[in-house]
C-alpha cells in the first residue's frame, strides 16, 4: 500500500525532510512551496548588496523522487487529512510535515510597515535591491536590528560604499561572546558603519527620510532596512492547530503535533515542547531530518526518537573580505573562542556551500545525513524538567 507524505515548505528543513523520506520506495513524497526555486536565505543580504542571487534550482538540491508543486497551502484540514491550495485545488495526505519557515514580525513601530524595508524573504530582498542601488554613496542608510541578519546587511552595504548606521536597539550580536562582539564591532568600524547600541538606540518611529530613537535622537535615513523581530506564517493558527504565542506549531519532543500524530513539524515553524530551538539553518536542517525520521518510524510501527540536537556556534559574514565563526558549547551557548577576519569569511562561505551539499547529498543518497543524531547533551532535558517539573511526553503511535 502506498503512503502519501506531503511537506509544506521548501526551505532548509523542508528539502531535507522531503529528500530523506525517499528512503522508502512505497512513499509518494510531495513538496509544496510557493516559489519554483530554492532560496538560500542565509545569502539574502548578498542579494541586497549585489554579490549573489540567493537562489538555487530545485533540481540541484531535491531528490528525483520528490514531486514539486509550486503553490501555497491556505488551510490544513487535520480531521480530513487534506490541504486547500491557493490555486483552488485540494490534496489529501497520510502524513504531513509542516515546515513553513519564518519571516519578519509586524514591526509595530509607527511608520515601520510603511517606510522600512524588510529583508526576510526573497521577494523582500529583490524589492530592496533596486532601492539600495538608487541611493547615492553619501545617502544615509539605517539597518535596524543587530542580530546576524542586521550585522551582515550593514557590513555588506558598507563594503559596497554606502553610508550605514546600525541601530541595535540593545546589544550588538546578542548571541556572541564578548570577545566575538568586540571583533565584529572592530570590523564594522573599519567598514565605516556607525553602530548605535544600548536601550537608547531602539527605533521608536520611522518616516520616509528618518528614524527616531528611544533616547530622542532623530537620524536622517534615506533607506531604512528592518531586520528586527521574528514571525512565522499563521497557517497552523488559521487551521485550528495548537501553536505557541508566535504561531509556531506545538509539538512533543519527536516533533509530532500535540493535536495530531499524523502531523510533524520542522524548522523555524516548530515549537517542540514549547521550547523552540534558535532560528537558524543550523537548526532547521537537522530538524528536517528528525521530522522525516519520525514519519518513517511511525510508518514502520516503531517508536520515534526524541529531539536532542547539538550546535556548533554562529557564523556571520562581515562583507566579502571578513567574517566570524563564533564557537559554542553543544547546547548553544557561545564560548570565548572565535575565528575572525579573512579566515572567518572563508569558513562562512564554506558553510554556505556545505549546506547546499548536505541537502543535495541527502537527495542523492537518502539516509546519509547523520548530524541530527549528534547529541546535544542533557541540557535540553534539564531545561524541560525545570520548566515543567516532568519529563517530556512522547506522542502515542499511530495504529
Amino acid at each position: 500500500m502506498n503512503t502519501d507524505v506531503i511537506v509544506i515548505g521548501g526551505g532548509y528543513a523542508g528539502v531535507m525532510a522531503a529528500n530523506r523520506l525517499t528512503r522508502r520506495d512505497d512513499l509518494t513524497v510531495t513538496l509544496i512551496n510557493p516559489r519554483p526555486d530554492f532560496v538560500e536565505r542565509i545569502r539574502l543580504h548578498q542579494l541586497v548588496g549585489g554579490t549573489h542571487d540567493a537562489v538555487v534550482d530545485y533540481r540541484d538540491v531535491l531528490a528525483d523522487g520528490v514531486r514539486l508543486v509550486v503553490d501555497t497551502v491556505t488551510r490544513i484540514d487535520a480531521a480530513g487529512r487534506g490541504l486547500t491550495l491557493e490555486s483552488g485545488g485540494t490534496v489529501g495526505y497520510d502524513y504531513l510535515i509542516y515546515a513553513v519557515g519564518s519571516g519578519s514580525a509586524d514591526p509595530r513601530v509607527p511608520g515601520a510597515a510603511e517606510f522600512a524595508h524588510p529583508i526576510a524573504t526573497l521577494e523582500d530582498a529583490r524589492r530592496l535591491r533596486p532601492v539600495v542601488e538608487a541611493a547615492s554613496a553619501k545617502a544615509p542608510l539605517t539597518v535596524v536590528g543587530a542580530g546576524p541578519t542586521g550585522i551582515e546587511t550593514a557590513a555588506e552595504l558598507a563594503e559596497q560604499g554606502h553610508t550605514v548606521t546600525l541601530a541595535c536597539g540593545g546589544v550588538l550580536g546578542p548571541y556572541l561572546h564578548p570577545r566575538g562582539r568586540r571583533s565584529v564591532a572592530g570590523r564594522l568600524a573599519a567598514l565605516g558603519v556607525t553602530v548605535l547600541d544600548g536601550p537608547g538606540a531602539k527605533v521608536t518611529a520611522v518616516t520616509r527620510d528618518s528614524v527616531t530613537l528611544a533616547d530622542g535622537r532623530t537620524l536622517p535615513s534615506e533607506v531604512t532596512v528592518w531586520t528586527a523581530g521574528f514571525g512565522v506564517p499563521d497557517l497552523a493558527t488559521r487551521s485550528g492547530l495548537s501553536t505557541d504565542a508566535l504561531g509556531r506549531l506545538l509539538t512533543d519532543e519527536t516533533l509530532t503535533s500535540v493535536d495530531d500524530a499524523r502531523i510533524v513539524a520542522a524548522g523555524d515553524s516548530a515549537a517542540p515542547s514549547d521550547l523552540p530551538l534558535r532560528m537558524s539553518c543550523q537548526a532547521a536542517i537537522p530538524l528536517g531530518a528528525r521530522a522525516a525520521d519520525t514519519v518513517l518510524s511511525r510508518i514502520a510501527g516503531e517508536r520515534p526518537s526524541a529531539l536532542n540536537q547539538a550546535f556548533a556556534g554562529q557564523c556571520i559574514s562581515l562583507g566579502r573580505g571578513a567574517g566570524i565563526f563564533q564557537f559554542a558549547r553543544r547546547y548553544d551557548v557561545a564560548v570565548g573562542f572565535h575565528i575572525g577576519g579573512r579566515p572567518g569569511a572563508k569558513i562562512k562561505e564554506f558553510v554556505c556551500k556545505g549546506i547546499i551539499e548536505h541537502l543535495a547529498g541527502e537527495g542523492r543518497k537518502p539516509g546519509s545525513y547523520r548530524l541530527h543524531k549528534v547529541s546535544g547533551g542533557p541540557r535540553r532535558q534539564q531545561s524541560l524538567q525545570a520548566e515543567r517539573g516532568e519529563a517530556p511526553v512522547i506522542a502515542e503511535h499511530v495504529a
